[in-house]
């Protein structure tokens, strides 16, 4: 039923914001050169890589830089990219993900496979299920690239405070899962979406 509810929950969004998607794809490629999409390797189900879809919000090779972002201020960002971030319509192409198969509606973040080495055997059980485009641990930290930024060492943060968290909020979700809570995540979502 969770795999029924995705495809046809990314196919009606996917309708709806079809015109939203051709004005993001064009502000993005009048601000800054560069492709409109950017793809990034990250670990799904079962440990399985697979390419997941943002529109592009920074420079051109910015990965060079590190894979974490530390703030607003971050002088990677492009102008339209500080916008698309703030309002999370950069996660929009990943609804194509969910169609695909490589990603849920709802579901723990998937990471890129450098901080996925870092994890425990207990902590790789959330790649027991299918990844997400939203989760608890999105809520918890819809603004971490802030909270990085005030940090002396971002990456160490991350791997020690910010990751161990969003993991343990993981674990919950693969344990107690359920339509009802998916539903919660996703009605939570849009309104913290409206909030920013």
């Amino acid at each position: 039923m969770k795999r029924l509810f995705d495809i046809i929950f990314a196919l009606v969004m996917l309708l709806l914001f079809s015109p939203l998607f051709v004005v993001l794809a064009c502000w993005v490629s009048i601000d800054s050169r560069g492709g409109v999409f950017f793809g990034q390797e990250r670990v799904g189900l079962n440990g399985k890589p697979f390419k997941l879809w943002k529109f592009r919000t920074m420079k051109p090779h910015s990965e060079k830089g590190g894979q974490l972002t530390v703030g607003a201020s971050d002088s990677r960002i492009t102008r339209a990219g500080y916008y698309l971030r703030k309002f999370k319509v950069d996660e929009l192409p990943q609804l194509w993900n969910v169609v695909l198969g490589d990603m849920s509606v709802v579901g723990p973040r998937p990471e890129v496979p450098r901080y996925v080495a870092l994890y425990s055997p207990e902590q790789r059980r959330v790649l027991s299920i299918r990844p997400g485009i939203t989760d608890y641990a999105s809520l918890r930290y819809f603004e971490e690239s802030n909270i990085l930024a005030k940090s002396a060492n971002p990456q160490e943060t991350y791997i020690q405070e910010i990751m161990p968290t969003k993991l343990a909020l993981n674990l919950e979700y693969v344990h107690k899962h359920s339509f009802a809570g998916d539903l919660a995540i996703i009605v939570k979502t849009g309104w913290r979406i409206l909030k920013a």
